[in-house]
């Protein structure tokens, strides 16, 4: 079970990096929350509901310059039972392999038709967002 969890974080990393929509949907659920919080700038959110979300990823595509990755590691399963789990993962962002964030994930997954999915994911950054150039 831990490894099918860490694949699903790793499949929204990578969906996420590429704006593969198809990829971001088979990991989140139709009513997954998205909520980010950075030090001095408050919280952005909840951005509730998948078509949602996936407009927010797209609006962010659009504004962002330069390659930017999303480096996940230090995947830990911190809770989980049958059908949901806690897991936090640490965040390393980069664009054109510069460091631009850091953060913690904490991703609440549960089990949607068989499937683990992301259910709530909260980001807490370590400083505040710089704009985007």
């Amino acid at each position: 079970m831990i490894a099918e969890l860490q694949q699903v974080v790793a499949k929204y990393a990578h969906a996420l990096d590429e704006l593969d929509v198809p990829g971001l949907e088979a990991v989140l659920t139709e009513d997954t929350t998205w909520t980010f919080a950075a030090p001095g700038q408050g919280v952005l959110g909840p951005v509730a509901g998948r078509p949602a979300v996936l407009g927010f990823v797209r609006d962010g595509h659009a504004a962002q310059t330069g390659r930017v990755r999303h480096h996940l590691g230090n995947v830990v399963v911190t809770a989980a039972d049958g059908d949901s789990a806690l897991v936090q993962a640490t965040l390393l962002q980069t664009r054109d392999n510069q460091v631009i964030s850091t953060g913690v994930y904490t991703l609440g997954l549960r089990q949607d038709g068989g499937v683990w999915r992301i259910a709530e994911l909260t980001l807490a950054l370590d400083k505040p967002l710089e704009p985007i150039p």
